[in-house]
């Protein structure tokens, strides 16, 4: 499902930075954002969740995020300040003129979803996979495993999560120092902040992922919120053809 007829644009981020954006479809806009250590096609096109979406009428806008995919991956940390994924994100819907459209990611794309809306996006739906409360009210929970990871690669025990992490890293040939600094863009968002989102939302996540805290609790304190679960944990919930069509049940219905 990788052969669908993908047309690839470049936007300027918050610095005239260089921001890849991946585009299939006809009908309802889609902006959709990958999770970190990933790219665009890993997330939504390899595993046949853009096919799915695409067939059931959308217009998918799949941005890379700095430091990842095809965007510039520049190793300056002044590249990275905080919420720099997110002025990009809202450069993207400003520069291609959105007003009429649906918001998701996944995990960092998540979070991102989040913090554009904390920052006055306005999509009519939104979908928050991968993703619970503790990853968005404390987005450096993880921060000292990852920085463990980008800052010991090649010393890990075959079969750990350490090494499965690199592993995957490698797949999607990520960029070590990029990375590291994507961890400094994070910034937190107060739980009544969440609380008082408008949208419709969905919250999809792997039943045994964890990874960000509870994805129940987060579609709890949702305004509009419900969950949604599919096979998986965080790493290969992605993989499953469950994500791509719980997303087009949600964004359907």
């Amino acid at each position: 499902m990788t052969d669908l007829p993908i047309e690839r644009h470049d936007i300027k981020g918050v610095d005239g930075l260089p921001i890849a954006v991946h585009m299939v479809g006809q009908g309802r806009d889609l902006v959709l954002i990958h999770g970190y250590f990933s790219n665009a096609w890993t997330n939504w096109i390899r595993y046949g969740h853009a096919a799915k979406l695409v067939e059931a009428g959308f217009r998918l806008i799949l941005p890379d995020l700095r430091g990842h995919g095809e965007s510039a991956k520049p190793h300056d940390a002044a590249a990275y300040p905080p919420d720099a994924l997110t002025d990009d994100n809202l450069g993207l819907i400003e520069q291609l003129g959105l007003t009429d459209y649906d918001l998701g990611g996944y995990s960092l794309g998540a979070r991102t979803t989040v913090r554009m809306l904390a920052r006055g996006a306005t999509p009519r739906r939104v979908i928050l996979s991968g993703m619970g409360l503790r990853g968005l009210t404390q987005t450096l929970d993880n921060g000292g495993y990852y920085t463990n990871v980008l800052t010991n690669l090649g010393t890990f025990t075959r079969g750990t999560s350490e090494w499965m992490t690199e592993a995957f890293l490698k797949t999607t040939k990520g960029d070590p120092v990029a990375l590291l600094h994507i961890l400094k863009t994070f910034v937190d968002t107060p739980a009544d902040v969440i609380a008082n989102f408008p949208q419709r939302a969905a919250v999809i996540c792997g039943a045994d992922d964890d990874s960000n805290g509870s994805a129940h609790e987060l579609a709890d304190i949702l305004r509009d919120g419900r969950y949604l679960e599919v096979p998986g944990n965080h790493m290969n919930a992605v993989t499953r053809k469950e994500l791509g069509q719980a997303m087009v049940d949600f964004l359907t219905a």
